[in-house]
């Protein structure tokens, strides 16, 4: 991509109501721009990471043998009414009215929706176990929202909902989608723990969190140096030994449930089971902030220049940066040449042709959280070198024109 066709809009301040490190620099990196309460226009740059978010979840849910769909993001009250959660949900849920006076909801998760195509899909154990997932907005009314994206009234999520005969079987994809859950965690190149946890509104037996550790998390994590124990603080207070537990600081990210028979039992969502005799359908329950985490990633890691993104997730994982591209043809042509071929050998590139003064584009890179960064002047070219920075670097250093590419590999 060339600046210059792209849309770039960054700002120097950040607004005086943001106070969490991620608002401010999600807001000032142009990543986002405010709306309304809790309500946030994703723009070009912010999307780029969102989307490269949402392709880590796919390929990893796919891996496991999840199905896509997409849900409606109006409900019916029905639904809700059958589950007797139209009124437990409590002031959350945006209630509204059709022309015809019908209520419905924005839905702030999909339980009774997956339930209610499931009854009405699968009804034999040979058809299962099936696990279905959607990435999609939710809609919840914050009473305050606050700190950006991170607790917005609006917000991207994956949910997804498994079906089973039994609770071995449960319990495996329950297994699968732990592990699951931890490699689209690490493919992400966050810092992060599963922690078991309390299944709130959901319902259900057991749960675990997975929570981002970074000092400005609102929860707070207390788990066990000698054993792999980590739970959050509702559940820990019940350990035996909760006086060589220690705590940290965590921001939840994803949370998994088994649901066992709540909604099936409510909502009737019954199959056949191999002795020919109805029984109710066990489900489970699994769902990441997809939205969230950038905010999570950034309150992990950045410095007073701005955001320092993982590769995996960045906007762009290299800036090229010419000083006098519209002046010096020497310059222009190595950028342009550099540009085709990291394109071509799979490298998401940025080139900054804008003709803006060095420093501007320099603090703009950094801002943005780019890991790799190519200057090209025509000081660097005289010996056939580029100037290069790691984003989590403090200082350049000269790279041959031929060794860059196999350099932004190993570094």
């Amino acid at each position: 991509m060339k600046a210059s066709k792209f849309y770039i809009s960054t700002f120097k301040e950040a607004p005086s109501d943001a106070e969490l490190i991620s608002h401010q620099l999600m807001i000032r990196a142009g990543l986002i721009k405010r709306l309304g309460s809790g309500l946030y226009t994703w723009m070009p740059m912010g999307l780029r990471v969102l989307k490269k978010i949402e392709n880590i979840i796919r390929d990893e849910m796919n891996k496991s043998g999840a199905v896509e769909l997409l849900m409606p993001a109006i409900q019916p009250a029905e639904l809700w009414q059958e589950s007797e959660r139209w009124d437990i949900f409590g002031p959350q849920m945006l209630k509204i009215n059709d022309r015809h006076n019908r209520p419905f909801c924005f839905g702030p998760t999909h339980e009774e929706v997956i339930t209610d195509i499931v009854r009405n899909e699968l009804n034999s154990y040979k058809q299962l176990p099936k696990n279905f997932y959607q990435i999609q907005m939710k809609f919840r009314d914050e009473i305050r929202p606050r700190f950006g994206v991170m607790r917005a009234r609006e917000f991207l999520m994956k949910d997804s909902y498994s079906f089973h005969a039994d609770m071995d079987c449960l319990r495996n994809t329950y297994d699968l989608m732990f592990k699951t859950y931890n490699a689209i965690f690490k493919k992400m190149g966050l810092n992060f723990r599963a922690v078991q946890a309390d299944n709130g509104t959901i319902g259900g037996d057991g749960s675990h969190e997975f929570h981002v550790l970074a000092e400005s998390g609102e929860d707070e994590i207390i788990y066990d140096e000698n054993s792999d124990f980590a739970a959050n603080i509702e559940i820990a207070k019940d350990h035996p030994n909760k006086e060589n537990l220690k705590t940290c600081k965590g921001i939840e990210v994803g949370h998994i449930f088994q649901l066992g028979t709540k909604y099936s039992d409510a909502m009737k969502a019954n199959f056949i089971d191999e002795s020919g005799k109805p029984s109710s359908l066990i489900m489970g329950c699994y769902g990441i902030g997809v939205s969230r985490i950038i905010a999570a990633a950034i309150e992990q890691k950045y410095d007073d220049k701005g955001i320092i993104f993982p590769q995996s997730i960045a906007p762009f994982e290299v800036i090229i940066i010419p000083i006098g591209y519209d002046k010096s043809p020497s310059v222009k042509k190595a950028a342009d040449d550099s540009y085709s071929s990291l394109l071509d050998q799979g490298f998401d590139v940025l080139l900054d042709d804008r003709k803006l003064r060095p420093g501007v584009m320099f603090n703009e890179a950094e801002l943005l959280g780019i890991p790799h960064r190519i200057t090209i002047s025509e000081k660097t070219l005289e010996n056939n070198h580029y100037e290069y920075k790691n984003r989590s670097s403090l200082e350049a250093k000269m790279i041959e024109c031929e060794k860059l590419p196999n350099h932004l590999l190993s570094d």
